[in-house]
């Protein structure tokens, strides 16, 4: 019986050659998109707390109004990650989309995580914590301890603070799709 070819680890080519010039801007100021404008800041962590400064933060959300993919607002970004694991995303505050059984979602981002030693893309939410994130179909799923891991936490006006951890006690709730 032949033997299986060993797992390998990939990358760290996701940070050279996935971005693309205004991914991590989702709006510009003068583009008519309508909604809030908000500004998501955070950093992509190893286990042991370290910094991934080669990953890549994708999101794909809806617009203010709950529409994916609107001709005015394509809801799509990516943004690598610096060196100290920081990354930035501008973009507007989604509105609820139709969930399970027509039950509405409460506003999210839907987030991938692409980054060296990782086979698969990770999947994840992000949740505002000003919104109600009780309703959620999706966010009830999972256990109460570990929700706050997918709450984006507001730090200013239109800005919030979301941090991704790949592993251990803190580690983000990352969805099996």
């Amino acid at each position: 019986m032949p033997e299986l070819t060993p797992s390998q680890t990939v990358g760290p080519f996701f940070h050279r050659v996935l971005p693309f010039a205004g991914g991590d801007t989702l709006v510009e100021t003068e583009d008519g998109t309508s909604g809030r404008r908000v500004v998501i800041e955070g950093t992509l962590r190893d286990g042991a707390g370290g910094a991934v400064g080669d990953g890549l933060i994708e999101t794909w959300q809806a617009d203010a109004a709950g529409r994916y993919g609107h001709p005015a607002f394509d809801g799509f970004g990516r943004a690598p990650t610096q060196a100290d694991g920081r990354f930035v995303l501008e973009t507007v505050k989604p509105g609820p989309v139709p969930g399970p059984e027509g039950r509405p979602q409460a506003p999210h981002l839907v987030v991938g995580i692409l980054a060296r030693g990782l086979l698969t893309r990770l999947v994840t939410r992000l949740y505002f914590e000003d919104e109600a994130n009780e309703h959620d179909p999706i966010l009830a799923l999972v256990p109460a301890p570990r929700r706050p891991t997918l709450i984006a936490r507001r730090v200013a006006e239109g800005r919030y603070r979301f941090d991704i951890v790949l592993q251990g006690d803190d580690e983000t709730v990352f969805f099996d799709l």
